[in-house]
Parts: C-alpha cells; sequence; structure tokens
C-alpha cells in the first residue's frame, strides 16, 4: 500500500447531524469514478452506512473508512456519525487523522454539534476546510453561516469559492453554480451529468462587483500571512493564483485559516472544487509534525520520543477502532512510521504484549482488500490481535514508544436487561463483551444480587441502537427495561480522619495507621490521591495506601455510583516496626476511606444536558414554559433567519421522551440536538430515594 506520501490525504467528513456528511462523501465517491451510481441516504443505498440500523434510521451510526483516487492523489476518507450519542466515533478517527472537511447546512448554521466537533478538531491540531452545503434549501444563507463559523468557533473563515443564488429551484435567483474566487471563474454543474462535468465561464457581469468584492476580502486576508501577497496588494498589481493557492496551503496547515467552499451536494454542485481543496490545501502525512510519545522501557524510560512519518523509521502504530466480530476482530490501525508487515510481530508497550499480525487488509467501506504490507502513512486493518484495544500502541519490539492513548466521555445513561434463562446469559455476555471491544462508549456490569444487566451509553439513541441490535441481530431473548439517569456522587464537606488497622489474623498482628483528608475538588473529573506525609511511612505501604485508595475511589461511594471531584491527600500515618504490612495497609487505608466518606456526607450530581432548540417564533413562549416545568435553565435565544434558537440545560432525567413532547408543542416544525453538558447537584427528594 505504499505511495509517494506527498500524495496521500487522511481526512474525516465531519458535522452535525443532518448537514448532509455521507451525501457529500457520495458525490466524492462517484466523481472520481470509485462508485458508477450515486447512493442516496434516504433510500440506504449509500456505500459509507452500510449497516442495516443506518439505512433504517437515515443516520451514520459509526465511522466508515473509504479510499480512492483524485486526481494524482490517494485519498484516505472517515466518514463519521453526526449525532452526539456517537461522539466517540468522531472522536477516534480525529485521533489519526491528517485533515477534516467540516459540513454546515446553509439553512441551519453553526449547530450545536457542529461546535462539539470543531472543539474535538481543536483539541488534535487537525487543519481543516468548511463546506457549505444545502444552499438550494430555503431560507439558505450563506454568509450569515459565514459569520457563525467565525463568533461561534473562534475561527478565521475565507471564503473561496462563493455561492451564485441560494434556494430551491422554484425560487427567484435560485442556487445555480459557483464562482471560483481564486481563478475568478463562473462553475456550473450540469444536472444531466449529476454533477460530473463541470463548465468554466466568464462570471456573468451582474455578478463580477460582488465577486470582486469577495476575492478583495480574501486577498486582504490572506496579505497578513505572505509577504509578497501583501507587496502586491500595496502596489495594486494583480496577484498570481499560484501564489494564492500556495498562501492559502501554507495558512490551513498552520491552522490559521479555514478555506470555506458552497455548494449542494444532493443537487452535484460545488463539490469538485471541494475535492481540489482536500488535494490542494489539506496535509500529507509528511506535512504534519512527528508524532510524539514516551519510550516505556530502558535507560530513556519516560523520557519524550517521536517518529517521524517515514517508511525508514522503526514501525509505530496506533488502533483507533475496532470491528468486533464472532470469527475475529478487525483492528484498524493507523501506521505513523515505518513499515506494517503481514505474518510479522510488533509489541503492545502499553500491556507489555506482543502481537502477531496474521492479515493485512485495505478497508473500503464493508469490503476488504488483503495486501501484504502497509506503510507510514497509512491506515489498515488488522485481523488476529489479541490483546490490544482502541487507543493501544503498536511498536517494533526494538525500539519501543508508547503513543498518547484516546479518551472517551463517561456515559449518562443506563438500562437494565434480564436475560430469560441461563442458555440466554451465556449468549448475552458474549455478545456485550464484543460490543464492549467495539464502542468504547459502552459500559456493561452484571448485578449479581438481581441478576440484571445494567446496559450504559450516551443517550436514548445509542441505548436504542444497542437494543435493536441485541433483539433483532443477535437474536437474544431477553427483557428490556426503561432507561435511567446515571447518577454519580461527591462529597459536601472537607475532613480528616484517622484509619486504623489493629487485629489479628491467622496468628499474626497486623498493626497500620493512616490519616487522610478528603475533600471537594473541581478540577479532578473523578478521584485523585496525593500524599503530603514525607517520610511518615515506608515507601512500600505508602503505594500500597495510594493503591487502595484509588481502587476504592473506583469502586463507587456510599450509594454505589461513581465518584468524581473528590480528592484524596495522605497526610500521615504510622507503621509497627514488626507487625504492619501491605495487608494492614490496605485495611487502614479502607477504614479511613469508608470514615471520610461517611463524615464528608453524600451529594447526588445528575447529568445536565445542553439543549439547542429550533423553533418557529409563535411556538417560543411553549417551549421556555415547559424547559421550566423541566428544571431547564435557558442561557440564550438568539433567531436564525425565520426561526428562534433557544440555547438552555436542563437535567436529564427530566428529558426521557423529549423528541416527542417537543413534535407536540411546535406540531412537528421545531428541532432539537442535546450533548452532555456538565454535573450538577441534583434534587434532595431524587437523593433521598436512595438513601
Amino acid at each position: 500500500m505504499s505511495t509517494d506520501l506527498t500524495k496521500l490525504r487522511n481526512i474525516g467528513i465531519i458535522a452535525h447531524i443532518d448537514a448532509g456528511k455521507t451525501t457529500v462523501t457520495e458525490r466524492m465517491l462517484f466523481y472520481c469514478g470509485f462508485s458508477h451510481k450515486v447512493g442516496e441516504v434516504d433510500k440506504g443505498t449509500t456505500i459509507t452506512d452500510f449497516d442495516p440500523e443506518e439505512q433504517e434510521r437515515g443516520i451514520t451510526i459509526q465511522s466508515a473508512c473509504v479510499t480512492f483516487p483524485y486526481r494524482d492523489i490517494r485519498i484516505n476518507l472517515i466518514d463519521t456519525p453526526g449525532h452526539v450519542d456517537f461522539t466517540a466515533e468522531v472522536e477516534r478517527s480525529l485521533r489519526v487523522l491528517d485533515g477534516g472537511v467540516v459540513v454546515f447546512s446553509a439553512r441551519e448554521g453553526v449547530e450545536a454539534q457542529s461546535e462539539t466537533v470543531w472543539r474535538q478538531a481543536d483539541k488534535y491540531h487537525v487543519p481543516r476546510i468548511a463546506f457549505i452545503n444545502k444552499m438550494d434549501r430555503e431560507g439558505a444563507d450563506f454568509s450569515g453561516t459565514v459569520d457563525e463559523i467565525e463568533e461561534r468557533l473562534g475561527a478565521r473563515p475565507i471564503v473561496v469559492t462563493l455561492p451564485i443564488g441560494s434556494g430551491p429551484p422554484h425560487v427567484q435567483n435560485a442556487f445555480r453554480g459557483v464562482i471560483d474566487l481564486v481563478e475568478m471563474k463562473q462553475l456550473t454543474f450540469t444536472s444531466q451529468s449529476q454533477g460530473a462535468e463541470v463548465i468554466v465561464d466568464e462570471i456573468p457581469a451582474d455578478l463580477v462587483d460582488e465577486a470582486e468584492m469577495w476575492r478583495g476580502q480574501m486577498l486582504d486576508q490572506l496579505s497578513h500571512f505572505s509577504d509578497p501577497l501583501m507587496e502586491l496588494l500595496l502596489d495594486e498589481a494583480p496577484a498570481p493564483s499560484e501564489l494564492i493557492h500556495r498562501v492559502l496551503r501554507d495558512a490551513t496547515l498552520h491552522d490559521m485559516i479555514v478555506p470555506v467552499f458552497c455548494g449542494s451536494a444532493l443537487d452535484g454542485i460545488g463539490v469538485q472544487p471541494l475535492m481540489d481543496a482536500v488535494a490542494d490545501y489539506l496535509p500529507s502525512p509528511i506535512d504534519m509534525p512527528p508524532v510524539m510519545g514516551i519510550d516505556p522501557e530502558g535507560k530513556k524510560k519516560g523520557e519524550q520520543a517521536t517518529r517521524k512519518c517515514d517508511p525508514e523509521e522503526p514501525f509505530c502504530g496506533l488502533v483507533f477502532k475496532i470491528q468486533a466480530d464472532r470469527h475475529g476482530d478487525l483492528h484498524y490501525v493507523r501506521v505513523y512510521s515505518g513499515r506494517l508487515k503481514a505474518n510479522s510481530r510488533v509489541l503492545n508497550p502499553g500491556k507489555d504484549k506482543k502481537e502477531n499480525i496474521p492479515q493485512l487488509w485495505q478497508i473500503q467501506s464493508d469490503r476488504r482488500n488483503q495486501v501484504e504490507s502497509a506503510s507510514a502513512g497509512d491506515i489498515v486493518g488488522v485481523i488476529g490481535l489479541r490483546h490490544s484495544v482502541t487507543g493501544d500502541t503498536l511498536c517494533d519490539p526494538k525500539h519501543p514508544i508508547l503513543l498518547e492513548s484516546i479518551v472517551f466521555p463517561e456515559t449518562v445513561i443506563s438500562m437494565a436487561i434480564e436475560p430469560e434463562n441461563s442458555t440466554e446469559r451465556k449468549k448475552l455476555a458474549s455478545v456485550l463483551d464484543m460490543m464492549r471491544r467495539q464502542d468504547p462508549t459502552f459500559r456493561a456490569v452484571e448485578s449479581e444480587e438481581t441478576g440484571q444487566t445494567l446496559i450504559s451509553g450516551m443517550g436514548e439513541l445509542h441505548l436504542e441502537v444497542i437494543k435493536h441490535k441485541l433483539l433483532r441481530d443477535h437474536n437474544l431473548n431477553v427483557r428490556v427495561h426503561n432507561p435511567r439517569v446515571s447518577y454519580r456522587e461527591t462529597i459536601k464537606d472537607s475532613v480528616e480522619v484517622l484509619g486504623q488497622c489493629h487485629r489479628t489474623m491467622g496468628g499474626q498482628t497486623l498493626c497500620g495507621e493512616l490519616n487522610i483528608r478528603m475533600e471537594p475538588s473541581d478540577g479532578a473529573r473523578a478521584i485523585a490521591v496525593a500524599a503530603t506525609c514525607g517520610d511518615a511511612l515506608p515507601p512500600e505501604f505508602l503505594a500500597t495506601a495510594i493503591e487502595t485508595l484509588c481502587q476504592l475511589g473506583e469502586g463507587g461511594g456510599q450509594l454505589g455510583f461513581p465518584l468524581m471531584n473528590v480528592k484524596i491527600t495522605i497526610t500521615g500515618g504510622r507503621a509497627h516496626e514488626t507487625d504492619s504490612t501491605d495487608v494492614a495497609f490496605r485495611m487502614a487505608a479502607a477504614d479511613a476511606f469508608q470514615k471520610a466518606l461517611r463524615e464528608a456526607g453524600i451529594v447526588l450530581l445528575e447529568p445536565i444536558m445542553r439543549l439547542e432548540i429550533t423553533t418557529p417564533e409563535e411556538h417560543l413562549g411553549d417551549f421556555v414554559s415547559d424547559l421550566q416545568r423541566r428544571r431547564g435553565l435557558i442561557t440564550r435565544t438568539h433567531n436564525r433567519g425565520r426561526d428562534t434558537v433557544i440555547e438552555a440545560q436542563a437535567p436529564l432525567s427530566e428529558l426521557f421522551g423529549y423528541s416527542s413532547a417537543m413534535r407536540g408543542l411546535s406540531q412537528g416544525r421545531a428541532t432539537c440536538t442535546m450533548e452532555p453538558s456538565t454535573y450538577g447537584p441534583a434534587p434532595p427528594e431524587v437523593l433521598e430515594a436512595y438513601l
């Protein structure tokens, strides 16, 4: 699979749900000759949405990878979901990609999930270009969306293609093409060829002034990144297109600007300029800085290590996705350096395990082509790994390196399921284990007391998809209960306690004392354990106490919910010369932990969701009243075209079935997105129900 690295692009299509990511992907595949027919989301015929659940719902649920040629380059493209419940797919895709195409709807503008995926791309420093889609929709607002990209996302958008008209075909001045502001040409796309044929013309006289104004803005903004361009503008000399392309590319690679393109993927307008931008402005693997990690062993243990994107460097790769299967899991691996060959052995440094690489596959959505090797820059599928999970590093055993893993958000909603008999219980355990390997945001815990299995996910849709897979795809005979909120616990006050162990076990006297301070902490998302006791305890007993406190914290609080925002500090202790052991200090730590929890007091925390509701203005009052009844807090309202946008926060426990309630409030005309925001104290009556 090796190729000229300058001719390779690893990109992702990311956006809010229903912005048109999959339709953009389908058009790209059609125009490059990968497919001979344009797939349609509504008909379930797209290449990347191949799962029956995706085809039935008309949404992307799991990211899909496909490789195709365009011009003289090879593009590895990952189409990601837009729904916040499946945000893990976006997170792990952005972790390994070099560039991104962010799709916005010209009618809806920058929406809640648009902000989320943008922050994820910022986190991994992914250069990106923007595509304002759906210019053929009524209410499409190109300049308003560009302004929102700047205001809401803090980006620096540079308009490169300008729409000619806007709105559907039956309106006056309907959307019919784009103007290329670099070459100053009009581009139209013939419907007979489904947009494949691009007609290049001079800009009509009535559009020249507007095009000159936008081009002037583009050149003025780009001149901040190029002295030669600045000099040409000061001399009022024409700027050659080669120079403009070079400045656009350099500024995009350094994540300083976001080139903006526009079109209608459904009508086949404006997609080829976007594909040209992928080739011209987004980075190749060698344009990205060397990947950084740490040396996990030897004399340089813990020191920083790097790998350049070079086939001659030692092999290094990251497992970023697992497609679970009973016959053998398919691990998606991004190769950062060196070469990975079939029938070789690699090291998983995080688990200190050797792994065999029996087979390598080039992934084409739901199809695979077996290959003998992959080199730096490639994305490849591996069948046969036994110990590796999502976020694990694979590397050359002789040159180990441990890359930063992938951190996923905590689950916020749970649902209980019960198998009908012992046979179903075994089958359920096997299926859930497979689903856990595939989805890092899915949790499943069996309760020995009730016989129920509690499954947890990122939202109602996430759990609904999982339920359908259990019942329909795996034919499990299980009872499914209603979803419930995944609460968290924290503490009310700061306390200092003494944990003791003075007992005899098996004829041996065990002695140990541990002083700890437990206090609320805004900075820690879970349990943070530290020690300030100096030399009061031998190092081995101190290490045992820290390990025990961490394990107890992960086990949950007094009500059994996970603890968060708690800091524990070991302030002192006492060890006996002969009777102190590891077991004694485990018991002393456990005693201190339980005492501190009881004395500090319980605060039950509930997940708070961030909502963005778009509704016709006449229904605004109904939504405000309904949100107040649900303990919601409205943070902002503003107009977007003819509609009003309500931004609010409300407890998840009050939002079950909100989609149905929203349709009733607005006669089906409102839309809503929600995503986890934070945790806040639950009302006293909720806490009392668990005491």
